[in-house]
């Protein structure tokens, strides 16, 4: 009943109808109960306890757990992904059909008289291994003078020979030149013999790239602000040394060559050796994109840095498939392209290295294998997933991206006699050697070595080089890999057993010759060897990885 003045009426009810409505409503949901019930529908889910903290291999649980969940999420996407597919691929029949039938007469008559429709042109895939060998060998072709940047930890091993007799065969009188760049990483005898070495075939230069330059506009802004002392600017990562002596070496060749054109450098080497960083540095500004994950260039790009001298960024060379496996891990894109998981590439690079520089610079206990490790290393950056369980995929791009990127400080010992390659000679070598300021080159370098801080010996990991990488200047230089090796690889990866070095494989191999030897002579007879047990509770106590009497005591 609408009350007098009032806009709205009262939603007040007697006792007795709200009573009734009440018993009306607990009827409904009885019923509805009931109806449930017979159906199985109403039965609650119960919840997973989870595993209790007290029990053993709680981790290892929780991990199976996680691959388990993980696994069947993929799936699912796999199959929505289908769904949708199918979909577009059934939605795109249909518009074909409906615009044939709306299409006129004339059109299909000139069609079939002319043939098959025009094909469009589609853009070349910038990712693919083709493009980026078409953008290196135009930096080749374009270049007067070609640089080679190393990465001073393994100088070698970033070095292509095929790229290397690719540039001495081409016509034009092209220069080859070695810059070893991320000196910085590397102790100080070790730069300095490796310059010994390498500058017998090529003019070397020591270079520490800046890794702190910013864009144009950004230090337009931020101009204003300037800091009391010049520290923050002499810091590790924005201190460039080098790039003087870099310049005015390009600069003295460019005024000897009798050309009115400008002086093009080409700069090559593998992904992540500090290409687009050399160019940025000599530059002063951000002209090339560069970062910690590998291949972000992907195409050729001229930087100017001085009237008569001109810079050419190029992509990271393609390293073949032919290559060991832990040069593929430092070398390649295998593991940003998908092809390798980068499990698979810590496990290899962890096998090249001392156990005990490992644990010392990354402040972690013993491990008996390469997931350990990563296990160790997730728990003490602090990369855990939901549950507490330890994120090793994370933990294991860290750790490549610390070995790939200026960061880590590692080094490889330069050989002490080392002969020329078989597509250099010393006429080639006197050859590649004159035009340029040996003089200025030498002082340049001295200067370089005196203001940079190097690493101590001690606090470097010392690692195993696989030589000079194989690249791929043409798709077509493929070579099928033996699917034998191929899969002792993979099994090898797969198992998580403790890693071994050579010597302890050797010693292994050479100690199961006679055994076979042994078995083979008398085939018929199955021969048990007695093995020696040793019983000490102690080594039983420390090798255990849960003692049981913990709990149950």
């Amino acid at each position: 009943m609408k009350r007098p003045k009032l806009k709205k009426a009262s939603k007040r009810l007697s006792c007795s109808k709200r009573y009734k409505i009440q018993k009306k409503v607990r009827e409904h949901n009885r019923k509805l109960r009931k109806e449930a019930k017979k159906k199985g529908v109403g039965k609650r889910v119960k919840k997973d306890p989870g595993v209790p903290s007290s029990a053993p291999f709680k981790e290892e649980v929780l991990r199976e757990a996680e691959q388990r969940r993980l696994q069947i999420e993929e799936e699912k996407q796999r199959k929505r992904q289908a769904k949708i597919d199918e979909r577009a691929q059934k939605r795109k029949k249909e518009k074909e059909a409906a615009s044939k039938e709306t299409e006129p007469k004339a059109k299909k008559a000139r069609q079939d008289e002319n043939g098959k429709h025009p094909e469009k042109r589609t853009a070349p895939d910038r990712n693919s291994k083709q493009f980026l060998c078409s953008e290196l060998n135009k930096v080749i072709d374009a270049s007067d003078v070609v640089i080679e940047v190393l990465d001073a930890r393994d100088p070698q091993g970033c070095r292509c020979p095929q790229l290397e007799e690719a540039v001495l065969q081409r016509s034009g009188n092209k220069k080859l030149f070695f810059v070893l760049n991320k000196i910085d990483l590397v102790p100080k005898e070790n730069v300095e013999r490796w310059i010994q070495c390498l500058q017998k075939e090529f003019p070397v230069l020591a270079f520490k790239a800046s890794t702190q330059i910013q864009d144009k506009t950004v230090r337009a802004k931020k101009r204003r602000i300037v800091a009391s002392n010049e520290v923050l600017d002499r810091s590790r990562g924005a201190a460039c040394f080098g790039n003087s002596c870099l310049t005015e070496l390009l600069t003295s060749y460019a005024a000897k060559t009798e050309t009115e054109a400008s002086l093009r450098v080409g700069i090559v080497g593998f992904p992540n050796v500090g290409k687009s960083s050399l160019v940025n540095s000599m530059k002063g500004i951000l002209a090339c994109n560069a970062g910690v994950k590998r291949g972000i260039t992907k195409s050729m790009q001229e930087v100017h840095i001085l009237k008569n001298v001109k810079l050419i960024d190029s992509p990271g060379v393609v390293a073949s498939p032919s290559n060991p496996p832990a040069s593929m891990a430092l070398r390649s894109l295998q593991v940003e392209e998908g092809q390798e998981s980068v499990l698979e590439a810590v496990r290899t690079l962890l096998k090249q290295c001392d156990k005990t520089q490992i644990m010392l610079q990354y402040n972690i206990p013993d491990f008996r294998n390469s997931l350990e490790f990563l296990t160790l290393f997730a728990k003490k950056r602090g990369y855990l997933q939901k549950g507490g369980v330890a994120n090793t995929e994370q933990a294991a791009s860290v750790f490549l991206a610390d070995w790939t990127g200026a960061k880590l400080s590692y080094h490889c010992k330069a050989p002490e006699n080392n002969s020329l390659p078989s597509y250099l000679s010393d006429a080639v070598v006197a050859e590649m050697q004159s035009g340029w300021d040996l003089t200025k080159l030498k002082m340049g370098n001295e200067e370089t070595l005196r203001g940079v801080k190097f690493p101590n010996q001690a606090s470097s990991i010392s690692f195993i080089s696989k030589g000079p990488t194989a690249g791929l200047l043409n798709v077509s230089d493929i070579t099928e890999e033996k699917p034998g090796a191929v899969a002792t690889e993979r099994e090898a990866v797969q198992t998580d057993e403790p890693e071994e070095t050579a010597e302890e494989v050797n010693k292994t191999e050479e100690q199961e010759k006679p055994q076979k030897a042994s078995l083979k002579k008398k085939p018929n007879k199955v021969q048990f060897q007695s093995v020696p047990i040793d019983i000490n509770l102690a080594a039983a106590t420390s090798d255990d990885a849960y003692d049981f009497n913990t709990d149950f005591k």
